[in-house]
């Protein structure tokens, strides 16, 4: 190990000590801002992949949509799976209803399923209550959790579904609200997808907004490894002009967008507390060095020369960072595993369960760490904390060894 290297370490570490005191503040002011930013993009990334997930549970990857209702939809169904990547494509109706249960009225969204095909596509039964997409049919219907809560309808009650055609109808025709059963219910783990989404066949949502043998979309799901944004490119290389195909990104790009610019400002505004920790280190590496002027009067009069000093007060930035981002790193990703047992703790302290699920949409709490945003983390620490012992080791180089030796 070279002599300067040994020092470092032996500045930072005396012998018979642990830690020196101006170390442990200088570890623990980087650990501080590595976990922190750990935490809160692990916290904001968890939030667009759940949503990523969440769209592709229920939509898959890509849907197809046209500017009016898609006629033959059948044609274009078995095209789309003709294309390489695709697994399976399942058509959809979709619409605005009101429900009333024992005179309790609700509007929820509705989505017909085609449930010959909803199962290569949609993966809505690990979200449901055990056996009910395999009793939906059309006389009944699956409710989001929020829903059938807000309304009191429990698993077999009866429900009466009022169709916008009421209201578009011109002529004398009366048409009757549709009664269904409640034959299950479904929980995503979305607060807005749980609390006002009616499930049917899609034959029943037909009928109910006078579709005919038509249908508002097809959602598409693709093979393991496939790109969205080329597959989405050759499937509209094969529909007519009026339907168009778009990934799950592009139809949720301004959604999209927003979470990933509040990332970035939240990694932006949060690499100044990492900055702040860099000034603590390099203020007190600048005292160590005040402190050490005569040691480094001996060293250069032994014949250190001037960059093996300043290689000596580098490393121990360097050496600080090292500790302080895997210290950091450690407490960060604790952090973000019992995350859902503080925010639990808070909220009932607080009383703000409730707002919680409200406001951020989640039941729980999500986390995801993409490995690019923790590399930048690493580097951006390690960068600064080296940048932070430049200054005191060009200070410490500058010293004549004549004049550090008569140093008081």
């Amino acid at each position: 190990m070279p002599w300067y290297l040994y020092l470092a370490v032996k500045q930072l570490v005396p012998t018979g000590r642990r830690l020196s005191f101006f170390t442990a503040i200088s570890v623990v002011s980087v650990a501080l801002g590595v976990a922190l930013l750990i935490v809160v993009l692990g916290v904001m990334g968890g939030f667009g992949f759940q949503i990523r997930r969440m769209i592709v549970d229920t939509e898959g990857e890509i849907q197809i949509k046209a500017r009016g209702a898609i006629g033959d939809y059948h044609t274009i169904v078995k095209r789309v799976e003709a294309v390489p990547g695709v697994a399976g494509a399942s058509p959809y109706a979709a619409g605005i209803l009101m429900v009333q249960y024992q005179n309790k009225p609700a509007f929820p969204q509705m989505r017909g399923l085609d449930m010959l095909s909803v199962e290569r596509v949609v993966s809505l039964g690990r979200f449901t209550s055990p056996g009910a997409l395999a009793a939906l049919d059309d006389d009944s219907v699956i409710l989001s959790e929020g829903l059938a809560e807000s309304l009191g309808c429990p698993i077999g009650g009866t429900l009466e579904i009022y169709t916008p055609l009421m209201l578009a109808r011109k002529d004398v025709e009366v048409i009757l609200p549709r009664t269904v059963k409640v034959v299950g219910v479904l929980r995503i783990g979305h607060q807005q997808l749980d609390s006002s989404t009616v499930y049917c066949t899609l034959r029943l949502a037909q009928d109910l907004y006078g579709l005919d043998r038509s249908v508002h979309g097809i959602n598409v799901r693709l093979e393991p490894g496939a790109d969205e944004d080329q597959v989405a490119a050759a499937i509209n290389g094969i529909l007519p002009d009026f339907v168009r195909a778009f990934s799950w990104m592009d139809s949720f790009a301004d959604f999209l967008w927003i979470l990933q610019l509040e990332k970035n400002m939240m990694m932006f505004v949060l690499l100044f507390v990492v900055l702040v920790a860099a000034f603590l280190t390099m203020s007190l590496l600048l005292v160590l060095v005040l402190k050490k002027t005569r040691e480094i009067g001996v060293l250069g009069a032994l014949g250190a020369t001037r960059r093996q000093i300043a290689v000596c007060f580098c490393l121990q930035g360097v050496v600080i960072g090292v500790l302080g981002t895997a210290t950091g790193l450690a407490l960060g990703f604790t952090v973000l595993h019992f995350r859902n047992e503080c925010v639990h703790a808070i909220t009932r302290l607080t009383g703000g369960q409730e707002l919680l699920a409200r406001f951020y949409q989640f039941s729980e709490l999500p986390a995801h760490s993409e490995p690019r945003d923790v590399a930048v983390i690493v580097l951006a620490a390690l960068l600064l904390s080296t940048l932070a012992g430049i200054v005191p080791a060009l200070l410490a180089a500058r010293l004549k060894p004549v004049e550090a030796l008569r140093s008081e």
